[in-house]
């Protein structure tokens, strides 16, 4: 039995910008090659139409090499590369528990698990619609096609974590938090390190723009003079996990792993 790990780019997604590309071709050539509408109104709705369908090519190409570029079964299986890097950041004592916020189809919870044998990971995820695909039947499935029986999964809210403080050796998430649509996602952060016991440490991988969280080196500076050890923001749009073009046309610029201890 095969993981199935699925791919970060839907392809619901993709079906849809390519609909999307023929509705707005159709009415164009309907619009420009008909008497269904004249003068003014047939320039703009011919044009209109013709704009939409060039956008929605440029968009179905992109996503088109975004799922590419993350499929697990692909040349470049970016996915697998940042899966593994961010596991390798994090660190869970034996017997210790780990948490992986957003764990959408199980891969970092499995993957640190596997890592941490005698350790306890569990996963949390809304699995929301945008991303119906993922579930915690997946996650289960692929622990059992892992032949890891060190994890646990369960539904959660990143904003109102479930678990009381310290309750977590070491706490990890993956390209979850600029999803959330929030004001103020350093807050979001701070709520994740607050299940987190005094000497755990974390792993925390995203798009730590200035855009989506403001000044991340404040932020760094705020956890240290909380006591916080060996902070530190790695990027990985630099080399790391991918070179600085592919960030680029992949809208990942800002990537970084937010590691430290409590």
């Amino acid at each position: 039995m095969k993981p199935n790990y699925k791919n970060w780019m839907p392809k619901g997604m993709i079906w849809s910008a390519a609909a999307g590309c023929a509705v707005c071709l159709a009415l164009a050539l309907l619009f420009g090659l008909t008497t269904l509408t004249s003068g003014t109104w047939k320039t703009v709705l011919t044009i209109l139409f013709a704009v939409g369908a060039a956008v929605c090519v440029v968009a179905t190409v992109w996503m088109v090499l975004m799922y590419r570029a993350f499929s697990y079964d692909g040349k470049r299986q970016m996915s697998r590369q940042i899966i593994d890097g961010v596991a390798a950041k994090v660190v869970l004592p034996e017997g210790g528990r780990g948490l992986d916020v957003g764990c959408g189809s199980g891969a970092l919870t499995i993957a640190v698990a596997k890592r941490n044998p005698r350790a306890l990971m569990t996963g949390i995820d809304r699995w929301g619609a945008e991303y119906s695909s993922f579930s915690k039947t997946l996650c289960e499935e692929n622990a059992r096609a892992e032949g890891v029986s060190n994890t646990t999964f369960a539904k959660g809210d990143a904003l109102r974590l479930d678990f009381a403080d310290g309750s977590f050796d070491a706490v990890c998430s993956n390209y979850v938090y600029h999803n959330i649509p929030s004001h103020n996602r350093q807050e979001v952060l701070m709520e994740t390190l607050r299940v987190l016991k005094k000497g755990g440490s974390f792993a925390i991988h995203d798009i730590f723009s200035r855009q989506k969280y403001g000044d991340m080196q404040l932020f760094v500076q705020r956890l240290k003079s909380m006591g916080y050890a060996d902070v530190q923001l790695i990027p990985t749009d630099n080399g790391l996990f991918m070179t600085r073009r592919e960030a680029a046309w992949m809208a990942l610029s800002g990537s970084a792993i937010l590691t430290g201890t409590k």
